[in-house]
Parts: structure tokens; C-alpha cells; sequence
């Protein structure tokens, strides 16, 4: 497997990890008839955990005895961020289509890069994803689900603490051992809520089964291609790629979901897009974080 991934171009690996992500997305919303958001959450973070630790167990084992008090509150709190990003985007999606809830989110990383940076440009695309989440939000015939923006708008402040505190996770802990940990953490903050809403249908072998390739989709397979493509492309390129995220969203949810958008949504997915990019290009200094 890992010959395949060195036999493909880096933004090949990105791109599929966006389509990984994003299709995981879109099967975990088609559940939500069958299991409340809160529960495919608990699972994806269950199925994550599990990997991850199989993966990052002998770096555990190594560091874990000699943590100190500043490493546990750097893993408690990127825990919670996880929790709170997938948590509040899951309850996003069960409101408002896919990929105008992927939009709002990626406000997250563009403030975390453009409060990095000190250019005057940077105004310039805090405009333009201003327009763009202005145009999303405008009354219309069939009108947005406030209550589905207000957990996007949370998920995106969950995504930014979440880029801020891998940041310093990565500087502390070796591979994917704190991401691993924190997954732990989220998994087990979400628990009772995902536990309780799901109760005992949640356990049905064809639930769990589509739940644990959710949990494939969304967090192993596109953390292994974007760890590969890391190695091979700068930041900035990997970030600028990622761009591309709300309109994978957008597609999957036309062609999985059947959720069709009008032009004026297009266009402010496109503003946002639009503005990432040009964030992502003007900072001399962008963040890395493996995609949650």
C-alpha cells in the first residue's frame, strides 16, 4: 500500500484525501435517519482512536509515564477541540446541506492564518469570506437553518483551536502520538451524549460496520495521504490545495445527497475559496495540522 502512495503525485494524495473526508461526510448524513449525529460522532471518534493508538503504541508507551502538567493540558485541550469540531459539524450537517456547512467551517484555518500574518492584503480576503458567508446566509425562499450555521460557526472556532493546539502537540510529542491521545480524549468527551441519544440500535452489526468506514474515511485514510503528501510538498502548496475542500463538499452532497445549490451559493463557496487561497499564499509563516 505504501508503494501505491509513493507512486502518486502529492496533489493526488491531497485531493483524494479531500474526497476521503468528504464522502466519509456524506455516509455519516445518510445515517442520520438510523443514528443521531451525536452517536456517528462517538463512532468515527471510536474507530479513529483505535487506529490511531494501534499505529502510535510504542511511542506511547514511551513518553506517556513522563508527561508533565503543561503536555496533559496541551492534550486535554486539543481532545476537546476535536470533539468540539466534529461534534458541532456533524449537528451542522443534519441541518444544512454539506457543503455550505464545509464553508462556514473553513472560516476556522482562514482566521488562523490570517491572524499569523501582518500583510494589509490580508483585509482583502477577510472581505471576500465575508461576502462570501453574507451570500450563504441571505433570507431566501428556503432559508438557512440558523441553528445549522450557529454549530458551523462553532465548528470552525473548533478547527482553528484545534490547528493552534496540534501546533504545539506536534512540538511535544513524536508522530502521531498526541493526535492519537487527544482522539482519546474526544472520543471520550463525546461518549455519554453519543451513548445516551444512540442507545441500543446504535450497535446493529450493519450500523456499526458503516459507521467504522465512516471513521475510515474521515480520519485514517486521509491522515495517511496528507502525512505523504506532506513529505513532499511545502505547506503553503498542501494549503492551497486543501482550499479545494467546500467544493468537494458541495459535489459530494449534489451527487450522494442529492443537495442542490443555487448559483448564489456556488458563488459564495467560491468567495470563500477564493480567500483561503489568497490567505494561504500571502502568509510567509501558513500552520500545519493534519486534517481532523
Amino acid at each position: 500500500m505504501n508503494q501505491l502512495w509513493r507512486s502518486l503525485p502529492a496533489p493526488a494524495l491531497v485531493l483524494g484525501g479531500i474526497v476521503s473526508v468528504q464522502l466519509g461526510a456524506g455516509i455519516a448524513k445518510g445515517l442520520f435517519d438510523q443514528m443521531p449525529p451525536s452517536a456517528v460522532v462517538f463512532m468515527r471518534l471510536l474507530t479513529s482512536t483505535v487506529i490511531l493508538g494501534i499505529l502510535a503504541r510504542k511511542l506511547i508507551r514511551t513518553w506517556l509515564p513522563r508527561i508533565d502538567r503543561a503536555g496533559t493540558m496541551v492534550l486535554v485541550g486539543f481532545g476537546l477541540s476535536l470533539a468540539t469540531m466534529n461534534f458541532a459539524i456533524y449537528q451542522s450537517f443534519s441541518r444544512i446541506p454539506l457543503g455550505i456547512a464545509v464553508t462556514i467551517e473553513f472560516l476556522g484555518p482562514l482566521g488562523v492564518s490570517v491572524a499569523f500574518s501582518r500583510r494589509r492584503i490580508d483585509v482583502a480576503w477577510v472581505a471576500l469570506a465575508a461576502l462570501g458567508v453574507l451570500l450563504l446566509t441571505r433570507g431566501s425562499a428556503d432559508d438557512l437553518d440558523p441553528v445549522g450555521v450557529i454549530f458551523a460557526l462553532v465548528a470552525a472556532a473548533g478547527w482553528a483551536a484545534y490547528i493552534l493546539l496540534s501546533v504545539e502537540t506536534g512540538r511535544r510529542f513524536e508522530g502521531s502520538s498526541g493526535l492519537a491521545v487527544a482522539s482519546t480524549v474526544g472520543m471520550v468527551v463525546v461518549a455519554p451524549i453519543g451513548l445516551v441519544e444512540g442507545g441500543a440500535q446504535m450497535w446493529q452489526p450493519h450500523l456499526v460496520a458503516v459507521a467504522v468506514a465512516v471513521g475510515l474515511l474521515s480520519s485514517a485514510i486521509p491522515y495517511t495521504l496528507e502525512l505523504e503528501a506532506l513529505r513532499r510538498i511545502p505547506a503553503k502548496t498542501f494549503g492551497i490545495l486543501m482550499s479545494l475542500e467546500p467544493v468537494v463538499a458541495a459535489m459530494v452532497g449534489l451527487i450522494l445527497l442529492g443537495e442542490i445549490l443555487q448559483l448564489r451559493e456556488w458563488a459564495a463557496i467560491g468567495c470563500v475559496v477564493l480567500a483561503c487561497i489568497g490567505a494561504v499564499r500571502t502568509n510567509p509563516r501558513p500552520q500545519e495540522a493534519p486534517e481532523a
